[in-house]
């Protein structure tokens, strides 16, 4: 569904994000949101979509890491420009012994929680201990098994946390001390699953491990981060505003940030050219040829350290057959893929981890191949696709992702004689869905966490959070926890790119293509720099006329 931009004042944006910018800049008619705000301070953009949770400990997506990385900092923070590079954050100074191993880190003396407290190192022990707790069932739990016995606490092999490696020596100093050498765990660090929480909040509304609080409500919220949470109306707005406690509150120039959640592609990019929103989040495909033409200096196409992939549930029959979800990944032409429907200068997928990483080399064994596809079909029990079952493709709402499954769904019927519908579900039931292993097939996407290719690899693991698909592999298992044993940077890369053949020769994932970041943006936007990682430290992002 198409509209046309140029003349509707709030064109398909939807009549609660419409209503909530009318309330906010008033009905004048001759100056637009984005103009006003500018003067005020206020970045105004898009999201995505519904945030799932302001938990740190509770999410996984990139929607709610652009709001949580406004309101909460960690140890190493975001830097402006380079996702490779380590900003200090709550620690100001860190150092590590020769192996990389045993890290030390020096907490400021001024970072605050945003109700006054001082920040110190018990914040980060409680927080890595919450994250750790089994029954709080955090996805992203097996991201701190680098510490020494975190594993084994978290699957419950120990129960004394004074076992697992962190500890604070005083207010200001935390040892961590890993499994094995890590010379990337600053960048590991940026990532919200080691971000603090405030304890005395969490205890005020609950135990340490509820897995349902009411501690992120706005009203209740304690973080550190440079702004704090002023409103969050559900399917509307989120809103944060300057923090008063931050420690280096003077170097934010932004008063507040409005985010809002368009899932609409279309309704994105009209609602940005019609000047009620700074960013626009994504841009529909069949107009990015348009505007990298008529508007080159709005549009951005940026290197993004992603995957496009599909999910198969292998718990599933017949998904549970080696032979099918070979052959459903040799009849997906990619090329065909990036070329006609996202048109952005993304890169058909043939392995798994997207280029990007210094030193490492992805396997590529994957191919567009209809002959061998029809092979494998008929060794798996369904000829000329005589007999394959009614399956689904899960997908969350976005019109991107609908072109792309229509087009493998229909590539599929041609080419194996097989029919597969499509079930689109907004975010929070889509997550639960996949979660749960409720689907045949689901739309996935992976951005790197940190820069190493571990962050792409290691979610595959038995019983990891992440992994969603009812795949396990003993061999697989073996080899990502031999990686974290290797201080050479020749030989982690070479047995990661060992894992990654046998991730891609047993296919519990079908990889389409490499992101790339495409969005609209403000030229009065200022500091929004092309990162791998897109993440954004709002400290320094600013407006200017």
């Amino acid at each position: 569904m198409r509209s046309d931009y140029r003349n509707i004042a709030f064109p398909l944006v939807g009549l609660a994000v419409g209503l909530t910018l009318l309330i906010l800049f008033g009905c004048a008619k001759r100056e637009r949101a984005v103009d006003i705000a500018v003067r005020e301070g206020i970045l105004l953009l898009n999201n995505g979509t519904e945030p799932s949770g302001l938990d740190p400990h509770r999410v996984t997506g990139v929607p709610e890491n652009n709001i949580i990385s406004s309101l909460i900092e960690g140890l190493i923070a975001y830097h402006p420009s380079d996702d490779s590079l380590p900003e200090p954050g709550v620690a100001e100074q860190w150092d590590a012994d020769a192996d990389h191993r045993i890290w030390t880190f020096h907490l400021r003396q001024d970072a605050r929680w945003s109700n006054g407290e001082p920040v110190t190192a018990h914040d980060f022990v409680y927080s890595f201990k919450r994250m750790l707790s089994p029954a709080l069932g955090a996805e992203y739990a097996d991201m701190l098994y680098i510490l020494e016995n975190g594993e084994a606490y978290h699957k419950g092999v120990i129960s004394d946390f004074d076992e697992v490696g962190v500890k604070a020596i005083d207010d200001g100093k935390l040892r961590i001390t890993l499994v094995g050498p890590t010379p990337f765990f600053l960048s590991m660090l940026k990532h919200y699953a080691w971000y603090p929480v405030h304890a005395p909040t969490i205890g005020r509304f609950g135990r340490m491990d509820d897995r349902i609080s009411t501690w992120t409500r706005p009203e209740n919220y304690v973080g550190n981060g440079p702004f704090v949470l002023q409103e969050w109306v559900t399917n509307q707005v989120v809103k944060v505003v300057k923090s008063a406690t931050y420690w280096d509150r003077e170097s934010v120039r932004l008063n507040a940030i409005h985010f809002f959640p368009i899932d609409n592609s279309n309704t994105d990019e009209a609602s940005f050219l019609a000047g009620q929103s700074h960013i626009a989040y994504t841009v529909p495909s069949d107009k990015i040829p348009y505007h990298r033409r008529e508007n080159p200096d709005l549009i951005r196409l940026d290197p993004y350290l992603g995957t496009y992939y599909y999910r198969f549930n292998v718990t599933r029959s017949p998904f549970d057959r080696l032979q099918v979800r070979r052959a459903l990944s040799l009849a997906v032409d990619r090329q065909q893929i990036v070329d006609r429907l996202t048109k952005g200068d993304q890169r058909p997928a043939y392995g798994y981890t997207p280029d990007g990483m210094t030193g490492y080399q992805t396997p590529q064994p994957l191919e567009f191949n209809l002959d061998r596809a029809r092979v494998l079909l008929a060794e798996a029990g369904f000829p000329g696709g005589e007999g394959f079952p009614t399956a689904e493709i899960l997908i969350n709402t976005s019109e991107n992702h609908r072109r792309i499954a229509e087009a493998i769904q229909e590539m599929w019927r041609i080419h194996l004689k097989i029919d597969v519908s499509i079930v689109n579900q907004e975010w929070k039931v889509y997550l639960n869905e996949v979660t749960n292993l409720q689907y045949d097939i689901s739309r996935s996407g992976w951005i790197g966490d940190y820069m190493d290719p571990i962050t792409f690899l290691g979610m595959f693991t038995t019983g990891n959070g992440n992994n969603n698909t009812g795949w396990s592999s003993p061999a697989y298992d073996a080899m990502i926890a031999e990686v974290h044993q290797l201080s050479d940077a020749e030989a982690r890369f070479a047995l990661l790119q060992r894992a990654e053949s046998l991730l891609l020769e047993e296919l519990p994932i079908l990889p389409i293509y490499w992101y790339t970041r495409i969005f609209m943006l403000d030229p009065r936007v200022r500091g929004w720099n092309p990162k791998l990682l897109d993440n954004r430290p709002y400290k320094y992002i600013y407006l200017q006329e």
